[in-house]
């Protein structure tokens, strides 16, 4: 991430019960940089041509970003024009997916990930899935150092089977990694299942300008969600401004996602499932009677996102993808009526 440095050398070394107790205390945000990045490293990088031309969509007056997720891909333009981008994402496969974009440090490739980091990835969690968690993470002491340096810049929310999820997030020129790390039902990421893409954001500004919102949302470690507008049906746009960005104990930022909750629809199983470090959590098949129709996922702190979204009568919750989401104001409900 952004925000940690990691330093690593081939002379760390860790006992059993210093693992231990960096995992469950002392060196909690060490853990949380390294096991965050690793949802990164399976990246089947493509070749990337800064000279490509910005790809995006105009459609009725409004410039999209398209992505299409049939199976385990994300077929959209490999180039972007920079600043605001609205991303809609269209979920065309039997699974629960998102888009999360990070930024890679200057002049790292996929070789880089493959020969470096790869080999880390599948060592560690075959330890782990083994039941080893101390030899597991002790493999993550050999990541390259520089894996600190990747950043979470926004995305989708989750987004069911069917759906389709509008996203407004500002990106900088650059190179950056598309990615979904959901997992299916043995376990195994999307990441690892071809669920990367590299992404060129050109020089050439957009011309967008920021969406304005009707529905403002402030997300903070601290306060959790605040919400002070009334929620309205039909055609809405939600800002979302990360007043803070911490790690929590699943090792991973806060977010918000938009669930549509049908009759019987459990938050309890909801809760859990929106805990990635569960066995059974961010796990196919999601929990019955629930759709996930998109939010706005990991931001750097101080920095806002937008989702739109076209609100039918029912129930709906918004929650972050932490653990204890209600303890942690988290998780909140609303309902529109007909």
């Amino acid at each position: 991430m952004s925000f940690y440095r990691i330093q690593i050398t081939n002379q760390t070394k860790y006992s059993m019960q210093t693992i231990k107790n960096s995992f469950f205390t002392e060196n909690r945000l060490w853990l949380y940089t390294i096991v965050s990045v690793t949802f990164l490293i399976l990246l089947s990088c493509k070749n990337e041509n800064n000279e490509n031309p910005p790809q995006n969509v105009e459609t009725e007056n409004e410039q999209l970003v398209g992505i299409i997720t049939e199976s385990m891909d994300f077929q959209m333009p490999d180039t972007i024009t920079s600043g605001w981008n609205t991303f809609r994402y269209k979920n065309a496969s039997p699974q629960t997916h998102f888009f999360l974009v990070d930024k890679y440090p200057e002049g790292k490739t996929s070789e880089d990930a493959e020969k470096l980091v790869a080999p880390v990835f599948d060592n560690a969690m075959k330890l782990i899935m083994e039941g080893k968690s101390e030899e597991g993470f002790a493999e993550f002491a050999k990541l390259p150092e520089w894996f600190s340096e990747v950043v979470f810049m926004g995305g989708s929310g989750l987004v069911s089977p069917g759906e389709i999820a509008e996203t407004t997030i500002h990106l900088e020129p650059g190179k950056y990694i598309i990615e979904c790390y959901v997992k299916m039902s043995n376990g195994v990421f999307h990441t690892s299942m071809g669920m990367t893409k590299d992404l060129v954001v050109a020089n050439t500004d957009s011309g967008m300008t920021e969406p304005e919102a009707d529905i403002n949302i402030v997300l903070s470690s601290t306060e959790g969600i605040v919400l002070n507008d009334s929620i309205s049906g039909g055609e809405q746009v939600f800002s979302v401004h990360f007043k803070d960005q911490i790690v929590h104990e699943n090792f991973v930022g806060h977010d918000i996602n938009l669930v549509k909750l049908e009759e019987n629809a459990d938050l309890n199983e909801l809760e859990t499932w929106m805990n990635w470090a569960d066995p059974k959590g961010l796990i196919e098949p999601a929990p019955k009677n629930i759709k996930f129709i998109g939010g706005v996922n990991d931001h750097p702190a101080g920095s806002t996102g937008y989702f739109k979204v076209n609100l039918q009568p029912g129930r709906y919750a918004l929650i972050s993808e932490v653990p204890n989401a209600s303890g942690k104001n988290m998780l909140k409900t609303f309902e529109i009526a007909e």
